[in-house]
């Protein structure tokens, strides 16, 4: 088997397809979080503690430097307010996951507590069936 074959056949299977679904759907899904906390959660949250851009929250461990307008080395910075921000979002995600784990096992408990059905009954037996039972059972006998 060829290595292109063989990877097809992997690529076809339903776990990877499931699984590619699932990135996708899942990067979107972290864009509308950055959003949610980017442009709904964050602006209160900064205008309840004075008004602050949490984006522009940073401690500069060495100040840029420069020859005239001309940037010669860049400065050098722990960007807090975007760790902050993105706690959030994480914090966001891991808790819808939560969530829907959640959801997804009380289904399965519901499930496994639901009574199965009881087997039916076999059918009735036919005259013709009884008839037949009667003679091999005399033909046993003798």
């Amino acid at each position: 088997m060829s290595v292109m074959s063989e990877f097809k056949q992997f690529a076809m299977r339903g776990n990877v397809t499931d699984m590619a679904i699932g990135i996708i759907i899942g990067g979107a899904f972290g864009k509308i979080v950055a959003s949610m906390v980017n442009d709904i959660i964050m602006p209160p949250i900064g205008l309840l503690v004075g008004g602050m851009d949490f984006k522009s929250i940073k401690i500069v461990l060495r100040e840029a430097t420069m020859a005239g307008d001309k940037i010669v080395k860049e400065a050098v910075t722990l960007n807090l307010g975007n760790f902050i921000q993105t706690t959030v979002d994480f914090v966001i995600v891991a808790f819808a996951i939560f969530m829907l784990i959640k959801g997804l096992n009380s289904l399965q408990k519901k499930k496994e507590q639901e009574p199965e059905a009881a087997p039916a009954p076999p059918p009735a037996i036919s005259n013709e069936e009884k008839l037949l039972s009667e003679i091999r059972d005399i033909l046993k006998s003798k």
